[in-house]
C-alpha cells in the first residue's frame, strides 16, 4: 500500500458531496454525536412517552435545517479536526463512550426515546440505550463503503 498523499483526501467520495477528508470526519462525528444523544435518552427516557414524540415530530420537521447543517458542519470541522486530529479524537471519545457503556445498568440500556426518523437510516422510531451505543458503528460502516481511498477500502 502506499501513502495516501494530500490530493486523496481532497478527491469526492461515492454516494456524498464530501471528500475523502470531510466523509471521515463525519464519520468520527457520529461517535461524538452518541456522546450527547446519551444525555438526551437519560432525560427523555423518563419523561412521559408523548414528551419524546412531539420533541421526535419538530426533529423531523427540522429535517430541512438538519440536512444544511450536517453538511456544511462537516465541512467546517474538518478543517478543525483534519486528518491529522481526527485520530486522537476517535480514540478519545471511543475509551469515553467504553467507559460510559461499562457504567451503565441493566435498566438503564433498555430506557430510550423516540428519534427523528428523516435525520438517519440507523435512527428508529423508538430507540433504546443499547441501541444508540450501537448506532455509531452503524452508521461509521455505512460511510465507510463510500470512502474512495484505495489504501483504506
Amino acid at each position: 500500500m502506499g501513502v495516501i498523499g494530500d490530493r486523496d483526501w481532497s478527491k469526492p467520495t461515492s454516494g456524498t458531496r464530501w471528500t475523502n477528508e470531510q466523509l471521515l470526519f463525519h464519520m468520527v462525528f457520529g461517535y461524538m454525536v452518541v456522546q450527547r444523544l446519551l444525555i438526551l435518552i437519560r432525560l427523555f427516557g423518563r419523561l412521559p412517552d408523548w414528551v419524546g414524540q412531539g420533541f421526535a415530530r419538530i426533529l423531523n420537521a427540522a429535517t430541512p435545517l438538519f440536512d444544511l447543517i450536517n453538511y456544511y458542519g462537516t465541512c467546517l470541522a474538518g478543517v478543525v479536526y483534519n486528518r491529522k486530529r481526527m485520530g486522537n479524537k476517535m480514540n478519545r471519545v471511543i475509551d469515553a463512550l467504553q467507559r460510559s457503556l461499562a457504567r451503565e445498568d441493566e435498566d438503564a440500556l433498555h430506557r430510550g426515546m423516540h428519534f427523528p426518523t428523516r435525520w438517519d437510516p440507523y435512527f428508529h422510531d423508538y430507540m433504546t440505550l443499547a441501541g444508540v451505543y450501537r448506532y455509531p458503528g452503524q452508521h461509521y460502516d455505512h460511510h465507510r463503503r463510500q470512502i474512495t481511498l484505495a489504501q483504506l477500502i
